[in-house]
């Protein structure tokens, strides 16, 4: 597997001006779109784009400076470097079983009915495999549900026992930004 390389900040700082087409030394969700590329010719899912834009936008403004440019930069080509890592036959997308086995080497226990709910959520071309930004987001929504699941697992056997409304809080302050 080729690892990453972090590239030079003038190179960086090059690609960051060619994103900022409307030159305000901020780069938003549109212009991130545009320049990200899922593997397939076609742009990054925009709910994954909105996704990076918040864990990122350490100001609120909506938008992404050149420093949090650079750490998403960084974050994306080390999921870069996961995907391909999981994507065994090189197609470019990851299937169920390959989904599994990253999942599984991430430390989740998860059953093959579940695995057909993400599946069907995340394989938004309905080919039976997941696309590298699709990956991203279901990675990361999988993780804060995780961590969220786990305020409330003071015993870490997998259980909880909580309200609706805080069932609720809980997926709402997690899945809807």
């Amino acid at each position: 597997m080729a690892y990453y390389k972090m590239p030079d900040q003038q190179w960086l700082w090059n690609v960051f001006q060619r994103v900022d087409t409307d030159r305000s030394d901020a780069i938003n969700a549109n212009e991130l779109q545009s320049a990200l590329s899922n593997g397939t010719w076609k742009p990054f899912n925009p709910e994954t784009v909105r996704l990076m834009i918040g864990m990122f936008d350490k100001d609120n403004s909506g938008t992404i400076n050149f420093e949090e440019f650079a750490q998403l930069w960084r974050y994306v080509n080390d999921w870069l470097n996961c995907f391909r890592s999981f994507d065994r036959d090189n197609s470019g997308s990851i299937d169920q079983n390959e989904l599994k086995q990253a999942l599984t080497t991430f430390g989740y226990r998860l059953t093959d009915q579940f695995y057909n709910i993400l599946m069907r959520k995340f394989d938004r071309e309905t080919k039976g495999s997941i696309n590298f930004d699709d990956f991203i987001q279901l990675c990361v929504q999988l993780q804060s549900l995780t961590s969220a699941f786990r305020v409330h697992d003071q015993d870490m056997d997998g259980w909880i026992n909580i309200s609706y409304e805080q069932f609720l809080t809980l997926v709402f302050n997690v899945c809807v930004k």
